[in-house]
């Protein structure tokens, strides 16, 4: 059990039994589920003007590519997006670049949506640097109907590498729990909440999912044997183990960054402590050695750390121990309750939550510099997780009395929600870059 659990205990702490009732692939959830909208909010503090029209042909398909692609490349808060649909260009189009340049735009991308005989539609995008005078190319996909909306978030990604340099993630996948109709659901979405699925259904809440570094299992807490066991799921085939069903209370398991180890928070001795066990549960081994709250793993990058929230100094501060083994150091002294540490995938920042003023806000602390800001001005956030390439960080909060998700860029500026009709949203982890099967 974490120290986010206790905030609302009510929803999450140690519950009562739980019935696992929706095995096998992966379920599509009803329109009420599925549908998110995006609320963006924030100017950042540099953005790249980029035109984009509307692909040719867009109306013959079920998924509007151009609107999708605009909304990734603004929530990422390094673009601002100019209406090119009058001109109705598409990959094959010779724009007049000059003409564009007086409009203010530095790149333009235009793109068509061909559907084929098949059912399939194929896919094809252009995009020219405006200020160079420049084609930098474009993708050409055919996919099933229901990989449109993939295919725009791949189009968005190769726009956002072309033009800041760095990897995009807006074609990766985010998971979170959920309430709905009496019954909870382990969700996974696209990156911008849409085309929800649940691979699992249960009348009791699920907590602490966590994504493997493959992209394909996630391991959560379960209570299907009445007491909290670790349990892995594969997600597309909804095959699952269980992993830690030891004696007391098994919890907040967190995946090493090759995949082959979980840190679990283990009660089997007496006390909640960490412990390190192999990906199918074997080679159990003592982590940390206290007589206090140790739980909230989270790994380093490089493996060679974890970090994890402890009371040993007598409220809940975030802590750092050689994966090896041995003495923890403090890291998070600004504050007297500190949880829920995210380390970016690159190493630089660790996200976490803080209580300011009765209130709960994300914070996002420089590793090298140990400088801490607040990301948030909310009140009640909780379960900080970083997007792959380690430029936002998604989370939970409350706001006009719900629970929804809401991405952030790192400096604050720009903040996207995720809203939806299901009352209870919460514990997102956005997961990693997709690896292929060995």
């Amino acid at each position: 059990m974490s120290f986010s659990d206790s905030r609302r205990s009510a929803c999450r702490g140690l519950l009562t039994g739980l019935a696992l009732t929706a095995g096998g692939a992966a379920l599509p959830l009803s329109s009420a589920l599925a549908q998110f909208r995006v609320e963006i909010s924030g100017v950042g503090a540099t953005q790249i003007p980029v035109a984009i029209g509307r692909f040719r042909d867009e109306s013959r398909s079920p998924a509007a590519l151009s609107a999708i692609v605009q909304a990734d490349l603004e929530r990422s808060g390094l673009f601002k997006v100019l209406d090119a649909s009058a001109d109705r260009l598409d990959e094959t189009s010779r724009p007049a670049l000059p003409d564009w340049r007086s409009k203010g735009a530095d790149a333009l991308l235009a793109g068509s949506v061909t559907p084929l005989a098949d059912g399939r539609f194929d896919v094809r995008y252009h995009l020219w640097d405006v200020l160079k005078g420049k084609d930098q190319g474009g993708l050409s996909l055919v996919v099933p109907a229901a990989d449109l909306r993939q295919a725009a978030h791949r189009i968005a990604d190769d726009i956002y590498e072309k033009l800041t340099g760095d990897r995009g993630a807006f074609a990766t996948r985010i998971a979170y729990v959920s309430k709905s109709g009496g019954k909870h659901h382990l969700l996974v979405a696209d990156s911008d909440g849409e085309g929800a699925q649940s691979p699992l259904t249960s009348p009791q809440p699920i907590i602490s999912p966590a994504w493997a570094p493959d992209g394909r299992q996630l391991a959560y807490v379960s209570f299907e044997t009445g007491k909290p066991v670790v349990v892995v799921q594969d997600v597309s085939s909804g095959r699952r183990r269980v992993v830690a069903g030891f004696k007391g209370s098994n919890s907040a398991p967190a995946w090493s960054p090759d995949g082959r180890q979980l840190a679990v928070t283990l009660s089997r001795e007496g006390g909640s402590q960490l412990y390190l066990m192999g990906a199918d549960g074997d080679g159990v081994k003592r982590l940390t050695q206290s007589g206090a709250i140790d739980t909230e793993a989270a790994w380093s990058p490089d493996g060679a750390s974890i970090y994890f929230v402890s009371d040993r100094g007598g409220g809940p501060q975030i802590y750092r121990i050689a994966a090896g083994g041995g003495t923890p150091q403090r890291v998070t002294f600004s504050g007297a309750y500190n949880i829920s540490p995210a380390l970016s995938p690159d190493g630089k920042w660790m996200a976490y939550v803080s209580q300011v003023s009765g209130g709960y806000r994300v914070h996002l602390m420089d590793l090298a510099s140990g400088a801490v800001k607040a990301l948030t001005d909310t009140r009640d956030d909780e379960s900080p997780s970083f997007a792959p390439n380690s430029r936002q960080v998604i989370y939970a909060t409350r706001t006009q009395g719900r629970e929804v998700l809401m991405t952030t860029t790192l400096d604050g500026r720009i903040k996207a929600r995720l809203a939806t009709n299901v009352a209870d949203v919460r514990e997102p982890v956005w997961g990693p870059y997709l690896q292929p099967r060995r």
